[in-house]
């Protein structure tokens, strides 16, 4: 059979019993001029719609969708926001798919999107799933790193041909969809997406429209008659009755189990035909893996004839699935209680109207039939009901016109489809997962490439490699550090031409600093108590000075006096040992405990090897880390020093 008679699908959209996860939506933004009239722009929307309309046709009637077909449609209003899309007052077209478990859907409608996208160069579009901006997970090792589900609201969007992602220099915060859609038709704003990118959304919508083909199925079946005319008037029905073969209920079953619609022929005789059946390879995934019991009341044939067993197995789940949807639909449209007055339901008790009222009880039942009595006297029940009887009435139509059982006999159907996609599908998963993991390994390539790129840029020459580690770099770049101002927010370690702060910010009085420090030790030597408050006047200064002759000469003093007390005080303790000295750096052997062994030794006050001692225990901290991080390797990266990695080649 020809799936180009399933151009009448959008007709007998599905019924479900909840919301779908797996739909796709899309919408299209025209270039009007702004002074248009209400009326007027509705004008030109319907142009445009039967423009992409035309164009898109010939793909989309030979196309059997999985479930909802592709269908754009005008917007309800254009003075306030669009329930479908969530757009703004803004003219455009919109729609939604379901596509559920044939992906293969969402990609067709997104190669119709591009390919209009090419023949309208004015159009911007905008395409969305469930799940957010697929568009951007398919080209997630190519994005730019800002790039996220976060930041990528208002941002995605077709034109041209095209992918567009509006940088986050032309916007930092969220634009407005007005505000995204004018960007991306100004020429001077580079909003179009890398080319691997584009590379990765070609390679994903290549062959499409026409690869679309590859994705149906066609197989030959044994059915009765009824079903047999049904599917030739109208093959799209095939979804709708897969749907409600897959989904069944212990409700449903019950009327597979009586088969009171599909199964006797006009003299109440079982008439069964064979025919070929064209549906997607969802669809025959779906009806072939499951097993399903036959109805007692169905005919099957012998196992032995294998041939015979598989084609009538398959028409008798197909069967089953009308009966199933006709009987659903039917009551669905004779009692109101549809997924539309579940939603009803919910509102109401969400109001409150139930509060109080124990389900069950009398008045619970009474309030409960009010409100379906209200609700079956609203439009909105009298559209739910046409679109879910849609379905019953046309199959009832189509088996009131004549039909026999001659005109399937003799035919020449066409061979099956190979179906080992269905049993081979290892290889192809595991030909995916290569190409995933290909795509990984060179996004992680090019990461690290770019970090070792940097990490040489900030080290800067020859200070990057290791081979030309020197051990000096540690102390001068120590000093350097020590010597920078900082202030209480911590120090400051990057670049001293941008982030040094201004040393005039804080002023020392160095002579009182030194009068101060004299004080203390003066009264440390003579044992009695400082009385300074750190309050001198200018004559004790210039008495001072003159003392101890001039500014050099006194800060020579100081800094003797200042460490001979130091020496002293550290004298009585263990620290002394943990230096070492340079009378000692030929004798490490015995370790820093043997510094200094003879008490009140001039070599306890011998001066100390400050970047001997910075170096070794900087390398100590080091190796102690085994490669791993931690606050030596850190604070060396901070300061631009790369040491080279512990030698463990023992």
């Amino acid at each position: 059979m020809d799936p180009s008679s399933a151009s009448t699908s959008d007709a007998f959209p599905p019924l479900r019993r909840q919301t779908p996860e797996d739909t796709l939506f899309y919408a299209i933004y025209p270039s009007l001029p702004p002074s248009l009239t209400a009326s007027a722009a509705l004008s030109s929307l319907s142009s445009l719609h039967l423009s992409i309309n035309s164009l898109l046709s010939p793909y989309i009637s030979s196309y059997l969708f999985h479930h909802d077909p592709f269908l754009l449609s005008l917007p309800s209003s254009l003075s306030s926001p669009c329930p479908l899309c969530l757009s703004p007052p803004l003219p455009h077209l919109h729609g939604k798919t379901h596509f559920a478990d044939s992906i293969s859907d969402e990609w067709f409608i997104v190669s119709l999107l591009f390919l209009a996208s090419r023949t309208f160069p004015d159009l911007v579009i905008r395409v969305w799933d469930s799940d957010g901006e697929f568009l951007l997970i398919e080209a997630a090792f190519s994005l730019p790193r800002w790039v996220n589900p976060d930041t990528s609201t208002n941002r995605v969007f077709i034109h041209k041909g095209e992918l567009h992602i509006i940088p986050m220099e032309v916007f930092p915060s969220t634009p407005t969809l007005q505000e995204a859609i004018k960007a991306v038709r100004n020429d001077k704003i580079d909003t179009r997406a890398s080319e691997s990118v584009q590379m990765a959304i070609n390679r994903r919508i290549e062959g499409y429209p026409e690869k679309a083909k590859e994705n149906l199925q066609r197989v030959r079946v044994r059915v009765p008659v009824k079903v047999a005319q049904v599917l030739k008037m109208e093959p799209c029905l095939i979804a709708l009755a897969v749907e409600a073969f897959y989904d069944r209920d212990i409700d449903m079953m019950k009327h597979a189990a009586k088969m009171e619609k599909f199964l006797k022929g006009k003299d109440g005789e079982v008439d069964m035909v064979r025919v070929s059946v064209t549906m997607t390879r969802a669809m025959y995934g779906q009806l072939v893996q499951q097993s399903f019991q036959a109805p007692r009341c169905y005919p099957m044939p012998s196992r032995e004839d294998r041939t015979a067993y598989t084609e009538s197995e398959l028409g008798m789940k197909i069967a089953c699935g009308f009966e199933m949807l006709y009987q659903e639909r039917l009551r669905a449209g004779e009692e109101g209680k549809g997924a539309t007055w579940e939603a009803f339901k919910k509102s109401l008790e969400e109001s409150g109207c139930f509060d109080g009222l124990l389900p069950g009880s009398k008045e619970y039942k009474r309030v409960l039939e009010e409100s379906l009595a209200y609700y079956k006297s609203t439009s909105l029940f009298s559209r739910t009901r046409e679109i879910t009887s849609a379905p019953v009435r046309r199959i009832d139509e189509i088996l009131s016109l004549p039909y026999s059982v001659e005109e399937f006999e003799g035919a020449d159907l066409p061979p099956n489809d190979d179906d080992s996609w269905l049993y081979n599908g290892e290889d192809e998963l595991n030909s995916a997962i290569l190409e995933r993991e290909k795509e990984m390994q060179a996004y992680e390539s090019k990461k690290k490439e770019k970090n070792v790129k940097q990490e040489g840029d900030a080290a800067g020459g020859s200070s990057s490699k290791t081979n030309d580690f020197n051990l000096g770099d540690i102390a001068a770049s120590m000093q350097e550090f020590v010597r920078k101002v900082s202030s209480f927010e911590g120090a400051e370690v990057i670049d001293d031409s941008l982030f040094l702060r201004n040393s005039e910010d804080v002023q020392l009085d160095t002579d009182q600093f030194f009068k101060a420090m004299e004080s203390v030790l003066n009264g440390h030597d003579d044992g009695e108590e400082s009385t300074s408050d750190m309050d001198f006047d200018e004559s004790e200064g210039s008495d001072f000075d003159e003392e101890h002759g001039g500014d050099e000469e006194m800060g020579d003093m100081f800094m003797e006096s200042y460490s001979d007390a130091l020496n002293k005080e550290l004298s009585s303790t263990t620290i002394k040992k943990s230096f070492v000295r340079p009378d000692q750096q030929n004798d490490l052997s015995e370790g820093p405990s043997n510094a200094g062994d003879v008490d009140g030794d001039d070599k306890d006050l011998s001066p100390v090897d400050v970047d001997f001692n910075l170096m070794q225990s900087f390398l100590d901290s080091f190796s102690s880390q085994q490669g791993l991080p931690g606050p030596a390797s850190n604070l060396l990266g901070l300061m631009g020093v790369k040491v080279p990695p512990p030698n463990t080649d023992k």
